[in-house]
């Protein structure tokens, strides 16, 4: 493991890891919560996560990156400015949950950096079921793009990596939880 994942492994169990029962959205219970905007809202964490999710994307070809509001809004943002600072710049978009109520009633923000028919990765803080990613997917599609594949922060394995792979999505993390608990341990 290199020293930016572990660096960022360690960050995200101190601050984005919490043990306990909780609720997912998804319904399902869990022992324990993954909030991820902790860690990428802090001044590390936002650059250690901008550079591993774009190595991540190392050997695609895509010309943007974007997800689902709110967890994918500081993934996104991340990505961006690493990619500039790297010299390969790619350009965001959010896919809301809703259409926006006035104005052109988007569903997809910052598409308009994007050439039509152009490929994305679609950017996910926690991967459980699949379901939000593959609502965002959905939306990212009707707007004309091209979804090359999904890269999550964390995936869970509860039946997230199955449900992606059905839809014709390849799913790439940097973590799953053994191995965040092992590397942040």
């Amino acid at each position: 493991m290199n020293d930016h994942k572990a660096r960022l492994a360690k960050l995200l169990m101190e601050k984005s890891y919490v043990a306990g029962e909780i609720t997912l959205s998804s319904g399902r219970k869990s022992d324990y919560y993954f909030d991820c905007k902790q860690t990428a809202y802090h001044p590390e964490g936002a650059w250690l996560l901008g550079n591993l999710l774009l190595d991540a994307l190392d050997g695609l070809d895509v010309d943007g990156v974007g997800g689902l509001t709110l967890g994918a809004d500081p993934l996104v943002t991340a990505v961006n400015v690493v990619s500039y600072e790297r010299g390969t710049p790619l350009p965001g978009f959010i896919v809301r949950k809703e259409a926006k109520g006035h104005g052109t009633g988007r569903f997809v923000e910052g598409a308009a950096n994007l050439a039509p028919g152009a490929r994305v990765a679609v950017l996910e803080d926690v991967v459980t079921s699949g379901g939000s990613v593959l609502k965002a997917v959905e939306r990212i599609r009707e707007a004309g793009f091209e979804v090359a594949c999904v890269v999550a922060v964390l995936d869970r394995h509860e039946g997230g990596t199955e449900a992606l792979a059905d839809a014709g999505l390849d799913l790439r993390s940097l973590f799953t939880r053994p191995e965040l608990v092992e590397a942040g341990g």
